[in-house]
């Protein structure tokens, strides 16, 4: 159940960034992403194959289905999925693997979800970005960019949390 449930949510949100991709340009400066906030709250019991198997066609299906160059959302997503385990270990620590606990915002709290998030959409934007460049745009350029889309994305992706990793229900509780 609860992982139908997560595997629709995650449908859904894919369907969504695509519409982002596709409908909501708001400007050179902005590209947003809530992809690597989706492949970060992957559970932890899916390691990192599967997490970069999930990356890899999710990745492509938003480079199939929107505007864009073929295999850039790729090219990104892998790594953060490479990185994902590494994040959750840095941010949470190891006890979140030993409990074999997903991470969540009410289980962690806002800010060390906050600063997981970042880091995945950072790595995610740096990849992105230089890629996208191809070494054509002014450094200047790149970093307005990068701080646009972090924080535009950031946004989005605490709603994409709460989606994917939802508090417990009130009969699991402590």
């Amino acid at each position: 159940m609860k992982q139908t449930r997560f595997l629709i949510n995650f449908l859904l949100l894919l369907i969504v960034q695509i519409c982002i991709a596709n409908f909501f340009r708001l400007s050179q400066y902005v590209m947003i992403s809530i992809l690597p906030a989706m492949i970060l709250l992957i559970p932890i019991k899916h390691g990192t194959i599967p997490a970069l198997f999930i990356a890899f066609v999710t990745g492509l299906a938003v480079d199939l289905l929107s505007d864009g160059l073929l295999g850039l959302n790729v090219l990104a997503l892998v790594p953060v999925a490479f990185c994902r385990l590494g994040i959750i270990r840095l941010i949470f620590g190891d006890e979140i693997f030993a409990r074999k606990e997903d991470i969540s915002v009410p289980r962690q709290g806002i800010w060390k979800m906050s600063v997981a998030i970042i880091m995945a959409i950072a790595l995610f934007l740096i990849i992105y970005i230089w890629a996208d460049g191809a070494g054509t745009r002014p450094l200047w350029f790149s970093g307005i960019r990068f701080a646009a889309s972090l924080a535009s994305s950031y946004i989005l992706s605490l709603f994409v949390a709460s989606i994917l990793a939802p508090e417990r229900t009130s009969g699991s509780r402590r």
